[in-house]
């Protein structure tokens, strides 16, 4: 430790790693101190110098004489002291809470951004941009944000939160860490943490008071709240309840150079997921200083995804034909970069080099059978490997075995276990185990069926089989979402797809009576692929599609007897 003066205020300075490594700066939040840095700053210090310091009145740094000296512009004196003691002429700046309101003030001020080489904010927006939000946002995103930003209001007043933290605010800070999985240890809370929970309130006090005039008066000069020149990676902690996903959104505007970055974490994300955040911050810091980026760093780059899935990376099985080939086409129209695998070669070249072709996109063709473990495995290895985690996963290789129960051979069962059941829980256990690690989310898709719910006398193994994958998808829903990796069960009713063509049939051969009645059907795969994006986006757990599908839903879960007359009926 050394100090650092800064008008009557003397900052405790903490260094870490090789001070001829470019230098990454952390700013602590509030009522937190440099500690908090610790499990980011073991993962950084072989690769930066990495530099922290206590706020004026947490820690280890002394308070200012008048309380009236938490403003911004004290604290960006102290900035600036800091950055004069390291010695560098540009810094990575990193904030968190308090800690990123400063460091979009710094990016926003003129002679102080000039020394921001980037900055990753792990928290939320500066206060200009907040102003702002709140004066041009819509109503209802507007009373979100205000109503988690409740303690604000509690904060401005007198005594009172002086004396809350001498007894409640302790124990509802060490509740709140546990429930985010970042158990307190030493260092973190702090031992100075009544104190500086006391200090820290003229933070808000100081800045915050005249929030609503600073929204009526947002054009006033000093109140730009535009971040020109410097690149600003935004990590969005997509549980945390402070902050609103409406108003992180709304930050683009600002930031003609951002990166949004999205982890699955509360508010201390730095404390319980170390490794996701000191791996964001030494890819964008890496990246700035001219390194190549990550696929994932360039995929969250804003302005620069074209559609809705934008770069976003989408495996897709049985994508040769039928819904799968659909499906692959609807997400590369909406801007996915497209993996089509299929056991059939050539059709999963078809269909990649019909995305590339007809539609401009980005696909590749990949051949494996989902049923073979080892294949599955080497196929979602060398995806991971070459393109990178997928964003979206759709499950959808299927076949179909026709013909009565006591006319099914074992191996027709096993063939449609194998493929129907066991390459959706290959696909599923894979790529969401990536997906979980990675921590930035992400969906799958299982495609079931309308016999997932409708028993039928002619299709015994396929039934079971697409009932099995709507049960799977329903558990693995409940196990994934605190990964924030949503799974949706597609359940089509009849549609006109060659997959009666391909069929097996056993006992009576029912082919050209299947082809026609799917023909008659006139309900084409597109518009099933038009319901996978929208289950993807609203992140529906069951998928029902079309007029039998939706009928056959509703009537399962309203009269199961009556499904199994209608399957009696044939």
């Amino acid at each position: 430790m050394r100090w650092v003066e800064s008008g009557d205020v003397r900052l405790a300075l903490f260094e870490d790693g090789d001070p001829a490594d470019p230098t990454v700066l952390l700013l602590h939040g509030y009522p937190d101190t440099h500690r908090v840095w610790d499990e980011v700053v073991a993962r950084l210090r072989d690769r930066f110098h990495v530099v922290r310091y206590d706020v004026r009145g947490t820690g280890a740094s002394t308070a200012p004489r008048d309380r009236r000296d938490y403003g911004l512009d004290r604290l960006m004196d102290d900035l600036c002291a800091v950055l004069d003691s390291v010695g560098k002429p540009k810094v990575h700046l990193v904030g968190h809470d308090w800690g990123s309101l400063q460091g979009w003030e710094a990016a926003g001020r003129p002679g102080v951004r000039e020394r921001v080489a980037s900055f990753t904010s792990v928290g939320g927006p500066g206060l200009r941009q907040t102003a702002h939000f709140v004066r041009h946002g819509r109503r209802r995103d507007v009373a979100a944000q205000l109503a988690r930003s409740w303690y604000i209001g509690a904060f401005l007043a007198p005594v009172v939160p002086e004396l809350a933290w001498r007894s409640l605010v302790p124990l509802l800070l060490d509740r709140r860490l546990r429930a985010e999985g970042a158990v307190p240890r030493a260092g973190h809370p702090a031992e100075t943490l009544l104190r500086d929970g006391r200090n820290g309130l003229w933070l808000y006090r100081r800045n915050m008071r005249g929030a609503s005039l600073r929204a009526r008066t947002r054009s006033a000069a000093g109140e730009d709240p535009r971040v020109p020149g410097v690149p600003v990676q935004l990590v969005e902690a997509a549980r945390d309840t402070f902050v609103t996903p409406a108003l992180l959104a709304s930050i683009g505007r600002w930031a003609p150079r951002l990166w949004h970055r999205k982890i699955m974490a509360g508010h201390w994300a730095h404390r319980s997921h170390p490794d996701l955040v000191a791996g964001m911050i030494a890819e964008f810091a890496a990246h700035v200083d001219g390194a190549a980026p990550s696929k994932e760093l360039r995929r969250s780059q804003a302005g620069v995804r074209r559609g809705a899935f934008g770069d976003r990376l989408v495996v897709v099985t049985g994508a040769g034909s039928g819904i799968g080939l659909a499906t692959a086409r609807a997400f590369a129209a909406h801007g996915g970069e497209v993996v089509c695998a299929d056991i059939d070669a050539e059709a999963a070249a078809r269909a990649a080099d019909g995305i590339a072709g007809e539609l401009g996109g980005t696909a590749w063709a990949v051949e494996v059978d989902v049923a073979n473990i080892d294949q599955m495995e080497d196929f979602s290895r060398n995806i991971i490997s070459q393109y990178g985690v997928p964003d979206i996963v759709v499950n959808n290789a299927g076949i179909v075995v026709a013909g009565p129960f006591f006319d099914h051979t074992v191996d027709d069962w096993r063939r449609t276990i194998d493929v129907n059941l066991w390459g959706v829980i290959h696909g599923c256990r894979l790529f969401g185990a990536a997906m979980a690690e990675r921590g930035e989310g992400g969906h799958i898709v299982n495609v079931a069926s309308l016999a997932a719910f409708a028993p039928s006398r002619l299709l015994p193994a396929y039934s079971v089989s697409k009932a099995a994958v709507k049960m799977l998808s329903d558990c693995l829903g409940a196990e994934l979402a605190e990964h924030g990796i949503g799974v949706s069960a597609v359940c089509p009713g009849f549609v006109s797809t060659p997959i009666a063509r391909h069929a097996t049939y056993v006992g009576q051969d029912r082919r050209e009576e299947a082809v026609r009645g799917l023909a008659w059907r006139r309900y084409p795969p597109e518009r099933v692929a038009a319901h996978i994006l929208r289950a993807v986006h609203r992140n529906q757990a069951v998928v029902p599609i079309n007029l039998e599908g939706k009928m056959g839903y509703a009537l399962s879960r309203i009269s199961p007897r009556a499904m199994r007359g209608l399957a009696r009926r044939g």
